[in-house]
């Protein structure tokens, strides 16, 4: 890749602002990524971004958001890292900090109440869906199904699933000893020093992380659990999910199922990931400073994983054993979606409308309707029926 078509640093935050403005779809925004970054400006040749997406695949996290910081970090080391990843994710915090203030005023209005309520039934249908992506693309062998049916089981008899998802990596990497491990492309040669910034970057993370103990301890709580879920969000950010209900309804209380799935509403028609319904369960719990606790809670170890790990690319993809382990959880990922479809059914009020919207919401999104067309038509059924 010639010096010549690095771009500046104003000109990639300018980018992928945009593109974190317009990014709908969850793993489709890597296709548009690709678009602008391979296609449209040149920046990295395809060998290099296919590497990236290979390798933001084996760790945890959002992929989408984990690419940007990718080509930002292929483009121009950490501190374009930074940029792109802070454009992309920008767009997607100020619209949910502005829908969870509104949710905040108006969730008690009959026409607030009659809106969510017909689209929590969409998102039933698709986290189910979800679940059926995820298991077309995972579950090939008896072993990928047994793994996602254990996982299913420990979770719906309220097991946590950060313990499943460790039991499943050391499942994995036992049953598929025989198995062939998946050829990667190669990472080129050409790497950035990561190791001083990413030293002193974890090193701003530490003491944020005490400041916050000593002066706040519910921010701390509520910080040190977003991060924990992103560290274990293998599979991109729909993992996160099934660990976010488990924590945030189960565990502690902080909020019923309705309003949870409202907050997955409300990331659902913002742009970029959907682990952004974190800054809504911060904003619910305290307010703008817990939104913004919450969001840096939750993208910060995807960020840190990226810069960490790229120097590394080659060992990580070729090394059995966490391809292995990385298989158990991928199919556990699938028994976890399943489990809070069957929790997040379960916990609705159904009636025929309810039921009809659901299944109509299924099939668009099997037919691959783009996910903000469901929700906006399903938006306007909901206050016009219900």
């Amino acid at each position: 890749m010639s010096h010549s078509r690095r771009p500046i640093l104003i000109l990639l935050f300018i980018t992928f602002l945009r593109l974190g403005a317009t990014s709908f779809g969850g793993p489709a925004m890597v296709a548009y990524i690709r678009r602008m970054v391979v296609e449209q400006k040149g920046w990295l040749d395809d060998e290099t971004f296919r590497a990236g997406v290979a390798l933001c695949q084996v760790i945890p996290g959002a992929t989408a958001i984990q690419m940007a910081a990718y080509v930002g970090l292929r483009t121009q080391g950490v501190t374009g890292a930074a940029v792109t990843y802070i454009g992309f994710a920008l767009p997607a915090f100020l619209i949910i900090m502005f829908l969870s203030a509104l949710y905040f005023r108006t969730y008690n209005f009959p026409i607030a109440v009659s809106l969510f309520s017909g689209l929590q039934a969409i998102i039933v249908a698709m986290v189910a869906n979800a679940a059926i992506s995820f298991g077309i693309s995972y579950l090939k062998l008896w072993r990928d199904f047994a793994v996602a049916f254990f996982a299913a089981g420990m979770f719906i008899f309220g097991t946590s699933p950060f313990l499943v998802i460790l039991l499943a990596a050391f499942i994995g990497f036992i049953i598929y000893k025989d198995q062939p491990i998946q050829h990667r492309p190669i990472a080129p040669t050409e790497t950035p020093r990561t190791t001083i910034p990413l030293l002193l970057i974890l090193s701003a993370v530490a003491i944020g992380f005490i400041l916050l103990f000593l002066l706040q301890r519910d921010l701390f709580d509520m910080a040190a659990l977003m991060f924990r879920i992103d560290l274990f969000a293998f599979g991109g950010g729909f993992a996160a999910l099934p660990l976010m209900l488990h924590e945030v309804v189960d565990v502690r209380s902080w909020m019923d199922y309705q309003t949870f799935m409202n907050g997955i509403v409300l990331g659902q028609i913002t742009p970029g990931p959907i682990v952004i319904t974190a800054a809504f369960v911060g904003y619910m719990m305290y307010g703008p400073i817990g939104g913004i606790v919450a969001t840096l809670g939750i993208f910060l170890p995807s960020f840190l994983l990226v810069i960490g790990t790229v120097p590394y690319y080659d060992r990580l993809s070729s090394s059995p054993g966490f391809n292995r382990a990385v298989n158990g959880i991928l199919c556990s990922f699938v028994g976890l979606l399943a489990s809070v479809t069957f929790h997040f059914a379960t916990n609705m009020q159904w009636d025929i409308s309810h039921a009809a919207i659901a299944v109509v919401a299924f099939i668009a999104l099997i037919f691959k309707v783009d996910i903000l067309w469901v929700i906006l038509i399903g938006a306007i059924i909901s206050v016009l029926l219900l």
